[in-house]
């Protein structure tokens, strides 16, 4: 009954596209480009709100990721990556299905002895690199959707690096925000701009038979945004206390690439160098966001953070502090030695902390995600409320 629903909303969907969009040129950033893609290779769900002009498109078969958002209708801008090609061929790649999607679900840690991305023994490099496919090619349950939200649910089996075996529940929900709700989360006016604001709340249960515990390994709830890149994209991340970045992911950081004041870290969000940065609790605020210049939007992203210190630790070795982690991440994607490259795109990524889980408990994380599109004047104005930033700075 619910996939007779769900292809008759897909139906509307696509007759109303075609009755307003069929003589228009589409361009090549276009939400409608990439529904169009999307329609032709799985079975989207499309939550709206303010009358249709904020849409996004959450994708069950790719884990219920929100693949991408917009603030102006099909023909409005398209704000997630998305890797078309692969989309395209319908291959299932090694390592990595990298499809794209402005909120993925995946779980941590990626490296270290605690590892769900390294068979016990292995090498920690990128031929022994091995996303989970749990989280990378299989399809999520679709529980329930409306125009406002998608329910999905998934159950998992891992093997971490030490040989501890999870059994656990994936439960996700997506929702799309209205006007009053984005001012409200972000105790904001909307004036002047385009806008966008969606949700996932995420949830990992314990079905296993024995408690979690740190000896043998904790998960983590990890969520990834990939965006769009341009040569004059920052990343704009404020910290509080003394900072204690982390840069040692994939190597050095080029200098023209990471920029630090006495409040926010600036990272370039260009696509052309392969680097990473992470923030531990000490530093945390629950905010981050990037501005794009060219295409003139602001992205905001909110998250829960607790008052928790152990965060799994995603660095690729052997780790003496494995819950001495990071809460927040940016990766600048960038060729690879053999000159290979996924994207371009770049990330923002916020994590749950990892918590000893008594079979039956849950942990819970949401990551909130916001698009203002406008002059630089009013997203200055929003990114000095909710970033502390000038963008003039940059």
């Amino acid at each position: 009954m619910l996939l007779f629903l769900r292809n008759n909303v897909y139906f509307i969907l696509s007759i109303l596209s075609f009755l307003n969009c069929e003589s228009i040129d589409v361009s090549s950033n276009s939400f409608k480009k990439d529904l169009d893609l999307l329609n032709e290779q799985t079975e989207p769900i499309i939550l709206k709100s303010n009358g249709g002009q904020c849409q996004l498109i959450v994708v069950p078969e790719f884990q219920g990721r929100v693949m991408t958002s917009t603030s102006n209708g099909l023909l409005g801008s398209s704000y997630g990556w998305i890797n078309d090609n692969l989309i395209s061929s319908g291959e299932i790649q090694s390592h990595i299905n990298a499809y794209g999607g402005e909120d993925r679900f995946w779980l941590g840690p990626e490296g270290g002895q605690f590892s769900i991305f390294f068979e016990q023994g292995n090498p920690f490099d990128l031929d022994h690199w091995q996303t989970p496919a749990s989280i990378d090619t299989e399809p999520f349950r679709l529980d329930s959707f409306s125009n406002k939200y998608a329910k999905l649910s998934k159950h998992l089996n891992l093997v971490n690096y030490s040989g501890y075996q999870f059994k656990l529940k994936v439960d996700r929900k997506v929702t799309i925000f209205n006007r009053s709700e984005i001012e409200k989360n972000l105790n904001i006016t909307i004036e002047g701009t385009l806008f966008v604001g969606f949700q996932s709340d995420n949830k990992i249960t314990n079905l296993g038979q024995n408690s979690w515990r740190k000896k043998t390994g904790l998960l983590s709830i990890w969520i990834l945004g990939m965006f769009k890149p341009s040569d004059g994209t920052w990343v704009i991340i404020p910290y509080k206390n003394d900072l204690n970045l982390n840069t040692s992911y994939f190597g050095a950081v080029p200098e023209d690439k990471i920029k630090v004041t006495d409040h926010v870290v600036l990272f370039k969000g260009d696509g052309k160098s392969r680097s990473k940065i992470g923030l531990p609790p000490k530093n945390s605020l629950p905010i981050m966001g990037s501005f794009d210049p060219a295409k003139k939007v602001l992205t905001i992203v909110q998250f829960s953070l607790s008052d928790d210190q152990d965060y799994v630790n995603s660095l690729w070795k052997i780790q003496k502090e494995p819950y001495k982690g990071d809460v927040i991440n940016s990766y600048n994607d960038g060729p690879i030695e053999n000159g290979n490259q996924i994207g371009p795109f770049y990330e923002l990524e916020s994590s749950s902390s990892a918590k000893e889980l008594y079979p039956g408990e849950s942990i819970k994380h949401f990551h909130s995600t916001y698009h203002f599109e406008g002059d630089f004047k009013t997203l200055n104005y929003l990114s000095k409320q909710l970033l502390g930033f000038d963008l003039s700075e940059i």
